[in-house]
């Protein structure tokens, strides 16, 4: 019974996901409360429930120079994170891409894992590779590409 509750919110979050008022208050609002929520349990709880992986990325603010953490939906591919960004599908610029940019080095936190990668761009191939996986995670990235018309996909590689 638990188990068939948790698939029912996932595929309600997934199907929420598309619609332009969810994007609003998961811009302005949910991702702070997921932030805080997956700090508060170690990784072990966020609003998106247990079937959509998501993590919390910390970067290097660009022009504050002090720590942003964001929580996004990610997919693993060997030792690499995998994220894509579209921004909600709104046509504002969202901030954390710009500091992965300009300062590279990260930490990422899976569960209670937190690790020390570098990010970058993914190539073409990568993209073509990870954008099933990123899309069976969280099927609004397609949506909130026909929005803006802007994808950016990273890799976090181990810094080792």
């Amino acid at each position: 019974m638990k188990r068939r509750a948790l698939q029912w919110y996932t595929r309600l979050v997934r199907s929420l996901g598309h619609h332009q008022w969810f994007a609003i208050v998961m811009k302005r609002v949910g991702w702070r409360l997921d932030r805080t929520l997956l700090r508060l349990t170690n990784g072990r709880f966020d609003l998106s429930g247990p079937d959509i992986p998501t993590m919390l990325l910390t970067a290097t603010g660009r022009r504050t120079g002090r720590p942003r953490t964001v929580p996004l939906v990610y997919v693993e591919d060997g030792r690499n994170v995998i994220v894509a960004c579209e921004n909600f599908g709104l046509n504002e610029t969202s901030r954390w891409p710009q500091n992965v940019l300009a300062n590279p080095a990260v930490i990422t936190q899976i569960g209670d894992r937190s690790e020390h990668r570098l990010a970058r761009l993914a190539t073409p191939e990568e993209v073509d590779l990870n954008m099933p996986s990123l899309l069976a995670a969280w099927p609004a990235h397609d949506t909130y590409l026909e929005r803006t018309g802007h994808r950016q996909v990273f890799v976090h590689e181990p810094s080792d």
